[in-house]
């Protein structure tokens, strides 16, 4: 059995998926799956769970959730998958056989120097997602602080998926996904900048030009802010008609795929 966290939360047995309900067992499940292996404190698990609103009794109410947790485990028949319980807090031991999550970072991983089959590995990481991310998780301390750091991975993947389609001259396969992606995250300047190379590589100049024009807006009217440099240079080499500048896919800085990052601030990520 596996642990499905790069979506709504949920177990697979590999053939067929269950999604957890909407419940605080589910709360708590997350909680200690975002910190895969580590002690989570007491603390961190409640707020998780309750939120502002904890109970008077919150040292037993958490153990009774953590005992219908196990209960759940028990009735998948995957009780080797223990809460375990230590000074301070609990852990759930997973691995990348067993959390999604590891997984597409073990692959992640895998790909940086892998050459040839760099492409296909991220791509395979990338098909590990399966929607909203923990859509049936009721807890606003997770959907705050974990879903845009899990999100930014996922983004970091795609720019790279994307930098090396374009490098190898596939602007029009790349478009697809880039124009989901943009739509998705509309202020995400990295992909909007991969977007109007692969217009423009595609003879599609004006298409790229307003995706320029769409961006700017949309940043202006969010953040008061206008585009940074690159996009800026960018939208005036496609005016004067030359050719963006396309970094070589050796050139990407692949070591920000490896692992996680805090979640990027306001006009740096927009993600």
């Amino acid at each position: 059995m596996r642990f499905q966290l790069l979506g709504p939360l949920g177990i697979t047995d590999g053939t067929e998926a269950v999604v957890l309900p909407a419940a605080k067992p589910t709360s708590l499940l997350a909680a200690l799956l975002l910190r895969p292996g580590e002690v989570v404190p007491t603390g961190r698990l409640r707020q998780a769970v309750w939120g502002e609103a904890q109970p008077a009794t919150a040292k037993a109410a958490l153990q009774s959730c953590v005992l219908r947790l196990r209960r759940l485990f028990a009735k998948y028949d995957i009780e080797q998958h223990a809460v375990v319980a230590v000074a301070g807090g609990y852990r759930l031991p997973v691995d990348e056989d067993s959390l999604d999550l590891l997984h597409f970072r073990a692959l992640v991983s895998r790909a940086v120097g892998a050459g040839p089959t760099e492409l296909t590995l991220l791509r395979t990481a990338l098909g590990l997602w399966r929607g909203p991310l923990l859509a049936n998780v009721p807890s606003d301390l997770l959907h705050r602080d974990e879903v845009p750091r899990l999100t930014e991975e996922r983004l970091r993947v795609l720019e790279r998926v994307g930098e090396i389609q374009l490098a190898q001259g596939r602007c029009r396969e790349v478009l697809v996904d880039l124009w989901e992606a943009t739509r998705t995250h509309p202020q995400h300047e990295g992909l909007t900048a991969q977007l109007m190379r692969a217009l423009y590589q595609a003879g599609r100049q004006n298409e790229a030009l307003a995706e320029y024009r769409r961006i700017r807006a949309h940043l202006r009217d969010e953040f008061g802010v206008d585009p940074g440099a690159e996009l800026q240079r960018l939208e005036l080499a496609i005016l004067r008609g030359d050719a963006p500048r396309t970094t070589g896919a050796a050139g990407v800085d692949v070591t920000r795929l490896s692992g996680p990052e805090p979640p990027p601030d306001a006009k740096g990520g927009r993600g």
